[in-house]
């Protein structure tokens, strides 16, 4: 783990955003997705991290692209039952999402697709207190990186499983302010005292 990188640490670290898979859940291979409840595998130490960071009064966000429904491979309610089973996954660990917001559609279709920011501005469209200041953003792929670095927010990579390792994985590594290799270790290095 690289703590160094915890000296840009943003002043009242007060939200999390999280990528979701391979962050969250186990990632599936390259060019499959989590079409539905059963592909969804939450990653060992998750629920207790984000009960931390509750504990902590960190707002946690979830920001996902979603291309498989632009693609035809599942709809918007497959995701919202996901993150609704995953909500309940977190009660039984004391933890819960704040807000879930993700983006249904291909390439070049919109502005919410990450990096680009349009699910930064609906999550402060739901909660008006959160600043890019004083935000984090912890994900697995070069988009997510450059989502928080273009906002500037501190940038967290997780490393995650190498097999299910995107290909821009080491891209994202380079760029991140801080690397850790799972979620729950981001957590400790971002909760401790810098």
């Amino acid at each position: 783990m690289t703590h160094s990188a915890l000296k840009v640490r943003p002043r009242a670290l007060s939200t999390v955003f999280l990528d979701r898979d391979g962050v969250l859940n186990q990632k599936m291979p390259e060019g499959s997705y989590v079409r539905s409840v059963a592909d969804f595998h939450p990653l060992p130490g998750v629920a207790e991290a984000i009960a931390r960071l509750n504990r902590a009064g960190v707002r946690v966000v979830v920001v996902s692209n979603q291309r498989g429904i632009a693609l035809g491979l599942y709809i918007a309610a497959d995701v919202r039952a996901i993150h609704e089973a995953f909500q309940k996954h977190l009660e039984g660990s004391g933890a819960r999402v704040d807000g879930f917001y993700f983006c249904p559609h291909d390439k070049g279709q919109c502005n919410c697709r990450k990096p680009l920011p349009g699910l930064f501005d609906q999550a402060v469209a739901e909660f008006p207190q959160i600043t890019a200041a004083s935000s984090a953003m912890l994900g697995d792929s070069l988009s997510d990186i450059e989502f928080g670095r273009r906002l500037g927010m501190l940038t967290v990579f997780i490393a995650g499983a190498e097999e299910h390792r995107s290909p821009s994985a080491e891209d994202a590594r380079a760029l991140a302010d801080l690397r850790c290799p799972s979620l729950a270790e981001a957590v400790e290095a971002l909760l401790q005292n810098p």
